[in-house]
């Protein structure tokens, strides 16, 4: 590599003043036992706490080591991941968050499994500290996502990850707009692996309320997959049949006389139920359109508005300062 960087750790920041500093502590602590080169990206996903105030203190102390980005408003988690793959310059680029569940300590299993010919590896979550609900939720998530996307997803597989600048450059270059950082690797493929992990309680409170989680599990259920479309159609083609199975029968019984007067009831539960489907239908439809708008748009799914030592790897435009 030109910048000489083994390893870069990329870290989103949001609301997590309380906890900063002592990410910083221990991960600098940890990569010194790796390599002497090395680089920790510290992205302020626009949190309106101190937080960008405890990156620029951090960066002060060892501004060889600690960069900052921060983004000109919050734009989500995994567009602030986005971000910090673009300025990342190591070889190596781990991505974790900054709550401390998973431990910086595990950076060297990560980096050291790797070494064995893999180009991604992913921490595997070792007994779960979350609440019952939350794992609950979760493997509920992953099942859903799993059936939509047709493929296997393990729960226990967060963002935690060391991945190969081959990898990283190839995550970089795709033009998604709404950017799920598992997914993205999971597709660009390469050889991975998983290995077990300590996995300890998230600092403070989650900052996902049940509005952001929800409206997040739809982007990626439309964004990683067109089932949904493809099981209306499914869903379509079993009413008709149903309702040309029902003809029949009423034409018989025409046939033989035995039709009796049609109750209003019938119809109009009728008209409902089709009505709805339609609606359901129309509704997906609808969804998968407005992200087509938005992709058609070509907006940058972020913007950089500060950044804090080193040269930034950002594409053109990315930059807020930069921009006309």
């Amino acid at each position: 590599m030109k910048s000489g960087i083994e390893i870069s750790v990329v870290s989103p920041v949001f609301r997590r003043e309380d906890c900063v500093a002592e990410l910083v502590r221990r991960t600098l602590a940890a990569l010194c036992e790796l390599t002497s080169q090395f680089e920790l990206i510290l992205v302020d996903d626009g949190s309106p706490d101190a937080s960008w105030t405890v990156i620029q203190e951090a960066h002060k102390r060892d501004p060889h080591h600690v960069r900052g980005l921060r983004l000109s408003r919050n734009f989500g988690q995994h567009n602030a991941i986005a971000a910090g793959l673009l300025a990342s310059r190591g070889e190596w680029v781990v991505v974790m968050d900054c709550d401390l569940q998973d431990q910086p300590e595990d950076i060297a299993k990560l980096y050291h499994h790797a070494k064995n010919g893999f180009e991604v590896v992913h921490g595997r979550r070792k007994d779960r500290q979350d609440s019952p609900i939350k794992r609950g939720l979760s493997r509920a998530f992953f099942r859903v996502l799993g059936y939509l996307t047709e493929s296997k997803l393990d729960p226990s597989v967060g963002n935690f990850s060391i991945c190969h600048r081959r990898v990283v450059d190839a995550v970089n270059s795709l033009q998604d707009r709404i950017r799920w950082y598992p997914d993205l690797v999971r597709w660009v493929g390469f050889r991975s692996a998983a290995v077990d992990i300590t996995h300890r309680r998230a600092s403070g409170h989650s900052t996902y309320s049940l509005r952001r989680l929800v409206h997040f599990a739809v982007d990626i259920f439309l964004t990683c997959s067109d089932k949904p479309l493809r099981l209306t159609v499914k869903a379509g083609v079993f009413i008709s049949t149903l309702s040309v199975l029902g003809g029949v029968y009423v034409v018989i019984r025409a046939m033989r006389g035995e039709v009796g007067i049609v109750g209003w009831s019938s119809l109009i539960v009728s008209i409902w139920f089709l009505a709805g489907l339609i609606i359901f239908v129309l509704g997906i439809v609808g969804l998968y359109v407005g992200k087509i708008f938005n992709e058609v748009r070509g907006r940058p799914a972020f913007l950089v508005g500060e950044v804090l030592g080193g040269e930034s790897r950002p594409t053109p435009g990315l930059v807020a300062e930069n921009l006309p």
